[in-house]
């Protein structure tokens, strides 16, 4: 059974990738977490269009057998870490411990980026990430429900050594799936989202504003777990890759 389940995984990912979902959301004035001016103003997001779930393992070995100098064993060193792509079996093979339906992870924004654009799509600003990951089944804005946040904070709390889930979950009202509890997202613009400067490699203890000051400027402060990612992907550098962390297409209308 192990070996025909290998066969027919095979199979699976040899046939033509289909196009993948794109859904509109109309943008407007957003109360981000991260005022647009520092203190309290809201984010203006223009409309865009999201790919509706994250992209998976399948979808990621295609694009590096389409793409070649995004396999493992042939990715530039500064484009991403040793970690990159470590879970699979093998440099052009997921193996049978890696679902063709999880999302893809241990990613650099490098590559997420490069992905993006073979889509002819771009990384999700953080603006445009918070302001879908705010939605439920149906309302556009569900901050302001405690359950919730509840239910979203108790999934940013899991050990990151769990299994990730396949996608597929529930739409939200915009028809975006997976935002929250599957897995932690890249965004264009993570390097920017506490610190002053724009370098890929930004260092330093502008990254860690979360820790004192900066978090003092934020708004929604009950919205742990936004702040949690605001934090989390602070800290990062364009080429590191984590278990947990993987990335969906924008496009912009």
């Amino acid at each position: 059974m192990k070996r025909l389940a290998v066969i027919l995984s095979g199979l699976l990912l040899a046939l033509p990738a289909a196009a993948a979902d794109y859904v509109a959301l109309p943008g407007g004035s957003f109360s981000s977490v991260l005022p647009a001016d520092g203190k309290v103003a809201p984010a203006r997001i223009a409309p865009f269009r999201l790919r509706t779930e994250p992209v998976t393992n399948a979808e990621f070995l295609a694009f590096t057998r389409k793409h070649p100098a995004w396999r493992r064993d042939r990715v530039a060193a500064l484009f991403a870490d040793a970690g990159y792509l470590a879970h699979w079996a093998g440099d052009d093979a997921l193996g049978t411990a890696i679902s063709p339906s999880q999302p893809v992870t241990r990613v650099s924004w490098f590559a997420a980026e490069a992905y993006c654009e073979s889509e002819q799509a771009r990384l999700p600003t953080w603006y445009e990430w918070e302001y879908a990951a705010a939605a439920d089944s149906q309302r556009a804005d569900a901050r302001s429900d405690p359950a919730w946040r509840e239910r979203v904070l108790i999934w940013y709390s899991r050990p990151s050594t769990a299994p990730l889930p396949e996608i597929g979950g529930a739409a939200d009202v915009h028809g975006v799936r997976d935002l929250n509890g599957v897995v932690w997202e890249w965004v264009d613009d993570f390097n920017a989202l506490l610190v002053g400067s724009d370098s890929r490699d930004q260092d330093g203890a502008d990254k860690f504003k979360f820790c004192g000051a900066g978090a003092l400027n934020m708004q929604e402060k009950e919205n742990y777990a936004t702040l949690m990612r605001v934090a989390m992907l602070s800290s990062l550098k364009a080429s590191n890759t984590t278990t947990n962390l993987g990335f969906r297409c924008a496009k912009s209308d």
